[in-house]
């Protein structure tokens, strides 16, 4: 069970939905969420597949639009965002896919180093450089730099999704199943590493997952989503406190001792 971390602040909300709606066509994925995030927090939310955990967080980052409620993110509504808004505000999000989405054709190097290009003209050759061996060293791949993603594991590829991510010190992760298809061994490496970015980096993040290890390990608080809502929140052990027999099934299926 993870420690709580003391940095949390709570009275400082880095994200705060109300009210918040989705559907594509007739079907009704978010049927009115509210949601809170605090500064430094790791919070979880749990569901099975296809329950809208992915479509939240992408109406999070201004992927998707909302069909109701408000979204606000750093102080801004984004919603209301010019485009011009929405990108600066992208760069204060870091989005950690769920398939890495390394460039296939570019080293680990020139990985990292094009978000830097790209939205940090500024930075010169050295600083870059810095830059990208801070990261690579944060998630334990230094001797990787040189190499091409098809020549690392899948473990290996999250990190350094995961680091490309932190490239341009986002002030909010947003993780989308960081432990998918990954063996056990290696998944625990990985919510190793969720929290050592949030100790490091001083992030508040969430972490989309149906791996209940995973939630365990890395979440100061967790919330559940079932039938479009969310049903239960607390600590690990407050949302599994229950006889609502969904909850229960869900703990079952994913069969922790």
């Amino acid at each position: 069970m993870k420690t709580l971390n003391p940095k949390i602040d709570k009275s400082s909300k880095v994200i705060a939905i109300e009210g918040l709606k989705k559907a594509f066509d007739d079907f009704e994925v978010l049927k009115g969420v509210d949601l809170e995030l605090y500064q430094g927090e790791n919070l979880v939310v749990l569901g099975r597949s296809g329950t809208g955990k992915s479509v939240l967080i992408k109406i999070i980052a201004g992927l998707l639009r909302p069909d109701e409620g408000m979204i606000n993110v750093l102080g801004q509504e984004v919603d209301r965002l010019t485009p011009k808004e929405l990108d600066r505000l992208r760069l204060k999000i870091g989005f950690s896919f769920q398939n890495s989405a390394l460039y296939d054709s570019m080293t680990v190097y020139e990985n990292l180093e094009f978000p830097l290009v790209r939205h940090m003209k500024e930075l010169g050759k050295a600083d870059r450089d810095r830059s990208i061996e801070e990261v690579l060293e944060a998630v334990g791949l230094s001797q990787s730099i040189n190499q091409m993603p098809s020549e690392l594991s899948g473990g290996q590829r999250k990190r350094i999704g995961i680091a490309r991510t932190l490239i341009l010190r986002p002030e909010i992760m947003l993780y989308d199943e960081p432990t998918a298809g990954l063996d056990p061994i290696t998944s625990m490496d990985i919510n190793n590493l969720i929290n050592e970015v949030q100790r490091r980096f001083n992030t508040s993040s969430i972490i989309i997952t149906h791996d209940l290890t995973c939630a365990r390990a890395v979440g100061d608080r967790v919330v559940m989503l079932l039938d479009g809502q969310f049903q239960r929140q607390g600590t690990f052990d407050e949302v599994f406190a229950t006889t609502d027999e969904r909850v229960k099934a869900f703990y079952n299926y994913n069969f922790i001792d």
